[in-house]
């Protein structure tokens, strides 16, 4: 069955007790009728509305969850494999699957990093002074110049396969 939340589930339950049709109730929930027959069913056998224990891992507590979430925003080059160790009693490590998936559920993907030149004082100055020098040209003088940009220039570090998390 889908996850009916429990206020509809109570809901449905006293409509379906007041004698009113189950297509009805399923229709007025925005549910499968499928679903409602389940819940008939399951409090005619255990007199409760609540989920049946399912089969699996537990999911990881809301507040493991956050701080996956706050843990990747503080470092966004965190990997998912070393976000797996969380703080809390109960799940202390959890697979690098379900980082992801968390990671996903809270709006972050994993993208590569944007890779430019750190320009400092100095380069915005020689910019400003290119840019002075060539201001009075003409358009024959333009076309002198051939502008290539495909060359990559990097300051500080490679081109390596990093995924940042945003």
């Amino acid at each position: 069955m889908p996850r009916v939340p429990a206020h509809l589930r109570e809901s449905a339950l006293g409509m379906l007790q007041g004698g009113v049709r189950t297509a009805d109730v399923a229709k007025a929930i925005n549910c499968n009728v499928c679903s409602m027959r389940c819940l008939r069913q399951r409090y005619r056998e255990t007199g409760r509305t609540a989920d049946r224990p399912r089969s699996g891992s537990p999911r990881v507590t809301p507040a493991q969850d956050r701080y996956i979430r706050t843990s990747h925003l503080q470092d966004r080059y965190r990997m998912a494999t070393s976000a797996r160790v969380t703080p809390g009693t109960h799940y202390p490590s959890i697979s690098a699957q379900i980082v992801c998936n968390r990671l996903r559920e809270a709006g972050l993907r994993d993208c590569r990093p944007v890779v430019r030149q750190v320009l400092t004082r100095h380069h915005r100055q020689q910019c400003c002074l290119w840019a002075q020098t060539h201001r009075c040209w003409t358009r024959q003088d333009w076309q002198k110049v051939l502008f290539d940009d495909e060359s990559r220039f990097y300051l500080t570090r490679g081109d390596g396969r990093i995924l940042v998390y945003r």
